[in-house]
């Protein structure tokens, strides 16, 4: 395996592993927490998803990137351009909705809620299956 296709595994598992924690254990977690009305809910869900997406678009760069510069298996791009695509719909479209929604609780209105949350969290399935995939397929030599 050459050092374009380490640094694509590394960060499409790094990604992976994000994602999973935040997502799927972090996010619906501290809601249950104690004290953790949904304005704190959703003004931490918020700074915690920032980071997230822009460590995420660092790591689908250097993925890109790496694939451009390395030998890797062909396989593996449907995968990780797939993963790529969800990252951006995620960012242009479902993101921005979700803000307004919680722009508007944090302000103290009554904002019923938004089937754009479970928008995301069906991309963030299809990303994390992308990225297993991608992963997978990159060690596949």
């Amino acid at each position: 395996m050459g050092v374009g296709s380490a640094l694509a595994v590394a960060a499409v598992f790094v990604w992976l592993g994000m994602v999973t924690a935040i997502s799927f254990i972090e996010a619906p977690l501290k809601f249950r927490a104690s004290g953790v009305t949904l304005p704190i809910g959703l003004s931490i869900g918020r700074l915690v998803f920032r980071a997230l997406n822009s460590a995420e678009a660092v790591l689908a760069a250097i993925a890109v990137l790496a694939i451009a510069l390395g030998n890797v298996p062909a396989p593996a791009l449907p995968a990780v351009a797939a993963a790529v695509a969800v990252l951006f719909f995620q960012l242009a479209l479902v993101r921005p909705a979700l803000t307004r929604r919680s722009d508007r609780v944090l302000a103290g209105q009554d904002a019923p809620r938004s089937a754009g949350h479970h928008v995301y969290i069906a991309l963030e399935l299809v990303k994390v299956i992308a990225l297993l995939a991608a992963g997978t397929l990159l060690l596949a030599r």
